[in-house]
């Protein structure tokens, strides 16, 4: 589960021992795979024809627009920034909203702001702000502010620029804040541990409202552009939505059989997406929260993060550190993005939609472009009669066999 990967510290004594733990994990990984992730890879390999239909199925295969784009993205050289690797675990990242800038959340407490290119990542500052390890960081919508939380239940607002505090809210919530949403240059809502939102106002020491909607943590939250409601995601699994004008629970959810991990909008925000512990991705309507309308079966294991490529494709990943590419309009499986040799604990996508980034327990930040994912859409969607899942790695992927991608799926 979500809540396990990004809080394995909270049942230990103490955070040392979380952090020997997860060293014992990373060194055990590296003595299993040495390869490194931006080894160029062949796309996925085909099956020999059969003496019945070998030669009408290749040339089904020669007609496949998707496969042809894939295969041409494949060959082109792939620009990307190189990994960044930490000596501490890795708990969150944000990608700056209008420049080359990405943030990264550390077990320690600290802020590691990078400038990142294709040629190589620069560290521009680090904040150290917390006592125990964080939890969530996120840019404003400016990205004039980078907000983050921590396990010592406070909030910290530094100002990007200047690496100053611009405001610090102690004692934020009664338990650990679990993660962050910024509204606008002002407001912003958090969620903790224990099932409990609240508003804030830079302007103000005191949140605007508080409200109590579960008994486990907020694993996620998410509004669209007018900001009536707000929709988390809980440990519970149940899906809440709060009207933020009212300061009051819109609708609750059925009851799902898993946690609800991570969330993601669609079609002009009109769709919600919502990815579950069990490897389940239900889908809403806006403002339909109470039951989803199509679900589909992600992977056999944990979906812990998602993000939204385009209006119809997302990219999703969790315990078995791959990354898939989904489109939901119609439904279909397109291939493998990336890798991790460990869980990926989150993923974000830059602000000119050039790259995705994932963090994971290896304790390293990769890139991963996708700007082909444009063409991959519209032709797709061209082609929505047809039936037959695509057995191609994405350009950018790393794995070798093209079944490693299926081998997680649920039959």
């Amino acid at each position: 589960m979500t809540k396990q990967f990004r809080d394995f510290d909270k049942d230990s004594s103490d955070d040392s021992d979380s952090d020997d733990s997860m060293e014992e994990d990373v060194e055990q990984s590296e003595s299993e795979d040495s390869s490194e992730s931006d080894v160029d890879v062949d796309v996925g390999e085909e099956e020999a024809p059969n003496a019945t239909g070998g030669d009408e199925a290749n040339n089904d295969e020669e007609d496949d627009d998707v496969v042809k784009a894939i295969k041409a993205e494949k060959n082109k050289c792939r620009d990307h920034p190189p990994t960044i690797v930490s000596e501490d675990f890795i708990v969150d990242i944000s990608f700056h909203p209008a420049r080359n800038l990405i943030a990264l959340a550390n077990i320690l407490g600290d802020v590691m702001l990078y400038e990142y290119g294709n040629e190589e990542n620069k560290l521009v500052n680090t904040f150290e702000l917390h006592l125990k390890p964080c939890r969530d960081v996120e840019f404003d919508t400016e990205g004039t502010t980078l907000y983050s939380t921590s396990k010592d239940k406070s909030i910290m607002a530094s100002d990007v620029e200047t690496g100053k505090l611009k405001r610090c809210f102690e004692d934020a919530h009664n338990e650990p804040v679990y993660c962050l949403k910024s509204l606008d240059n002002n407001k912003f809502v958090t969620g903790d541990d224990e099932g409990t939102v609240k508003l804030w106002d830079m302007r103000k020491p005191d949140p605007i409202f508080s409200l109590k909607i579960g008994e486990e943590c907020i694993s996620d939250m998410i509004t669209n552009e007018s900001q009536k409601y707000l929709v988390c995601a809980g440990g519970d699994g149940v899906l809440t939505s709060i009207d933020l004008k009212g300061s009051k629970i819109y609708t609750t959810s059925e009851d799902y059989d898993s946690e609800l991990t991570c969330l993601g909008l669609f079609r002009s925000e009109t769709k919600l997406l919502a990815g579950s512990s069990k490897g389940r991705l239900y889908l809403f309507n806006w403002k339909q929260f109470g039951l989803h309308s199509d679900e589909y079966v992600g992977q056999k294991h944990s979906i812990s993060c998602m993000v939204p490529i385009t209006e119809n494709i997302v990219v999703t990943s969790g315990e078995d550190g791959l990354l898939r590419a989904a489109h939901m309009f119609p439904q279909r499986q397109l291939g493998v993005v990336g890798q991790h040799r460990l869980p990926v604990e989150r993923l974000d996508i830059s602000h000119d939609g050039q790259y995705i980034a994932s963090c994971s327990h290896d304790n390293d930040v990769k890139f991963w472009n996708i700007s082909y994912f444009e063409k991959i859409d519209t032709l797709v969607s061209e082609k929505q009669n047809k039936k037959r899942d695509m057995s191609n790695n994405l350009p950018s992927s790393n794995v070798r066999n093209a079944s490693d991608f299926f081998s997680g799926l649920v039959e």
